[in-house]
Formats: C-alpha cells, structure tokens, sequence
C-alpha cells in the first residue's frame, strides 16, 4: 500500500466512527430538536474544530503519549464522563419546563452560538473514544513509515466528513417532522437526552474508576 491508499484506509475508518451513535450525534441532535438547525450548525462547527486538534496531537504524538502516561486517558474518562453528566442534567431539568422548549428564543440570545460551538468542541475534545480512535489511526500511520504531516492531513479530511456527516444529522433533527414531534413529545425527548448524556456519562466514570483501581 502506498501513503494515499494508506491515509485513504484511515481517513474510512475515522468516517465508520464518525456515523456510529456516540456523544457527537447526540450532542447534535439534541441541539437540533431543542434550538434549532442554526445552533446544531454550529454544534457541528465545533465538532470539526475539534477534530482539527486531535489530528494535530496525534501528529505530535498522541499514542506515544498515552502509552508514556496511561494515567491521562484515565483523567480523560473522568473530564469526558463529568461534561456528559452535566449535559443530562441540564435536558433533565428542562424537563420541568413549561411551553415546547428554547427554540424561538435562541436566534434573539447574543453568545448562544459561540456556546453552542463550544460544547460541540467540548463534547469532542472530552471523548476518549476519540482519543483512542486517533491514537490507533496515528500509530497505524506511524506504523507504515508516515511522518507527522501525513497525519496532520487527516485533520482536514476528518473535519470535511464530519461536517458532511453531522451536518446531515443536524438537518435531519431539525425537519418539519421532528420538530412537530419534539413540540408534542418535549419532556419525553428531553428524558431520552438525559438518559443517553447520563448513560454515557456515568458509563465513562465507572471505567476510569475501573482502571484507577485495576
């Protein structure tokens, strides 16, 4: 295999992670059915900004680093676990809320689309699903005698599906049908988002624990 064929095998398995369910598609579409396409947009911007700096610290050497320090991944659990709880309790809370949520409100709130950027940044950079991810794709590429830059340019590449991919989803939550759906079923989406963030959240701390232990 050549570096094209090499970067390209890589490039798919980071698209075969980006469709599967995880914290991103449903940090997207709870934002969608509960602000709208305009902050799920911005969700995703963050998302791909985020994937820019992985692909840069796996250039720099984020495998060699886990391995060096196992301990961070461990710390990664807990930062990730802790930012998932956080966001199951605020779509619990809104649970209480009276009328159909936030989403005519948002586009007259200044600071709601750079706060949307950032949790998708957040959710992202706190996932250690994708810091394993790129440290596999990293020492794959180092692997086969790829420099630094040829991992760096897997960032573009990442960003570029995952915009296409998320975006697709952001679109999807924020159709006419699921926005009619949402309005009738608020509270029962709002305790499906709190049970996913929660789930995977208190998942991810019981790990670190685990391996904290172990």
């Amino acid at each position: 295999m050549d570096w094209l064929d090499l970067i390209a095998f890589a490039w798919f398995a980071l698209v075969a992670a980006q469709v599967s369910p995880g914290p991103n598609l449903v940090a997207v579409a709870a934002s969608g059915m509960t602000r709208g396409r305009r902050n799920a947009l911005f969700v995703v911007s963050g998302l791909a900004c985020g994937m820019l700096l992985w692909s840069a610290a796996t250039a720099a050497g984020l495998s060699a680093l886990i391995q060096a320090f196992p301990h961070s991944l461990i710390a990664l659990k807990m930062a990730g676990g802790s930012y998932l709880l956080y966001l199951g309790v605020k779509s619990a809370r809104s649970i209480s809320k009276e009328g159909v949520g936030p989403i005519a409100e948002v586009e007259h709130i200044p600071g709601h689309n750079f706060e949307a950027w950032r949790q998708g940044l957040t959710v992202v950079l706190t996932n250690p699903k994708a810091a394993l991810m790129w440290a596999a794709v990293g020492a794959f590429l180092f692997g086969h005698g790829l420099s630094a830059l040829h991992v760096l340019a897997l960032g573009p590449l990442s960003a570029l599906s995952g915009v296409v991919i998320y975006g697709a989803y952001a679109w999807l939550f924020t159709t006419e049908v699921a926005m009619n759906g949402y309005s009738r079923l608020r509270r029962r989406i709002e305790g499906a988002f709190a049970i996913a963030f929660g789930g995977m959240g208190t998942s991810l701390l019981f790990s670190a624990l685990r391996e904290m232990r172990g």
